[in-house]
């Protein structure tokens, strides 16, 4: 869809054209809002900001899924199994080996994206459904390790409790500031991210991060070639590109966003094992990604913000539809939430197959031609 700007509002560079902010305002509007989300935790309630904590983090998650399904048509069912990978490493280096959380987050997302090569290994000789298969084994496979492998380590089934992150702070003047605690063994001053208003800080420099590079990998080089072998493969090959090569970078990059992720959901919620991430998760975050709008820098982020949304609608629509029909309390609780995302799925593949992205491009384009908008 061509760009529609009004009369007089034209590039003069390259530099212009390429540019996500364009105009001064819009700076200004990004500063506000990346001052208002950051303030949230002295602002708001712990529900809100564990809830906008857990959007932040299923946002990165989907950012990966969109660069291996959005911009290279590579549909994936094994990105819960990929956060699982990043949220044992994590834990295993920083509660077993002692290392940094700030360390062993980019170590997991690495070793959560060569986990991913190993799956993506197929994506040369398969595609479309059978490809979802060979994903889908992620999800049964990796869940399998984490029980049945070292035991004494990961403790089967039951998981492992995960640390919070730590930050040391050399003591000053014998007073340890800004809600810090002293450590005796260390000989300094220990700040813990132990409640969600304080890790929420450490998942939005993430997420933030994580926006640019997955922003900047669609308008490079190899996001172009992404592009070309989601739209036709055999085309693409004749180009020159090596299918099997972009292939798995696209899912390297994808698992890498995944561990990182799952490296944050683990040190969130303090406890992990092989049930806290399933296939249901991995169902919902591409169901995200439909919603919000495939191949699109804006889509996991209204897609994800979107369903969670909905997720919790249906949590405080429980109790009240439990009471008009208590004979079926438990039925109602255990299927209202995913009724409720069935439903927006369906609705968004009938009248919006395009998704929000879609949607929200088309009310910049009417804004950029008022009064003329059609």
């Amino acid at each position: 869809m061509a760009v529609l700007r009004p009369a007089g509002d034209f590039d003069k560079s390259y530099e212009q054209d390429m540019a996500v902010l364009r105009k001064p305002w819009q700076y200004v509007v990004l500063i506000a809002f990346l001052i208002l989300l950051f303030a949230l935790p002295y602002v708001a309630s712990e529900s809100l900001v564990s809830l906008v904590n857990r959007i932040c983090i299923f946002m990165i998650a989907v950012q990966g899924l969109n660069i291996l399904t959005g911009y290279t048509g590579q549909i994936s069912l094994g990105q819960a199994a990929f956060m699982t990978v990043g949220g044992y490493i994590s834990a295993l280096l920083v509660g077993v080996l002692g290392w940094s959380f700030f360390l062993a987050l980019p170590v997991a997302g690495l070793g959560a994206g060569l986990v991913g090569l190993l799956f993506g290994l197929p994506s040369l000789r398969v595609k479309g459904f059978y490809l979802v298969m060979a994903t889908l084994s992620a999800q049964f496979i990796i869940p399998w390790f984490t029980r049945n492998l070292w035991p004494d380590v990961l403790n089967g089934a039951q998981g492992i409790n995960v640390p919070v992150p730590v930050i040391q702070i050399p003591v000053i003047n014998d007073i340890c500031y800004l809600g810090t605690t002293f450590d005796a063994e260390t000989a300094a001053c220990l700040y813990r991210f132990a409640t969600p208003t304080e890790f929420i800080h450490i998942t939005l420099v993430v997420l933030l991060i994580s926006t640019i590079a997955a922003h900047n990998i669609a308008r490079s080089r190899l996001g172009r070639a992404f592009i070309s072998i989601r739209d036709n493969d055999l085309a693409a090959e004749l180009l020159g590109i090596n299918l099997f090569s972009y292939k798995l970078r696209a899912f390297f990059i994808a698992s890498v966003y995944a561990g990182v992720a799952g490296s944050l959901l683990a040190h969130n919620l303090r406890h992990l094992n092989s049930e806290t991430i399933g296939l249901n998760d991995s169902i919902i975050m591409l169901g995200m990604l439909i919603v919000g709008g495939l191949g699109t820098s804006v889509g996991p982020i209204f897609g994800t913000t979107l369903i969670i949304l909905l997720e919790e609608l249906a949590t405080l629509l429980t109790p009240p539809i439990i009471e008009l029909f208590p004979e079926n309390a438990g039925g109602i609780g255990a299927a209202l939430r995913p009724f409720i995302f069935g439903l927006a799925l369906t609705l968004f593949l009938i009248f919006e197959p395009r998704g929000l992205a879609y949607r929200w491009r088309l009310i910049k384009a009417a804004w950029r031609l008022r009064p003329f908008a059609r």
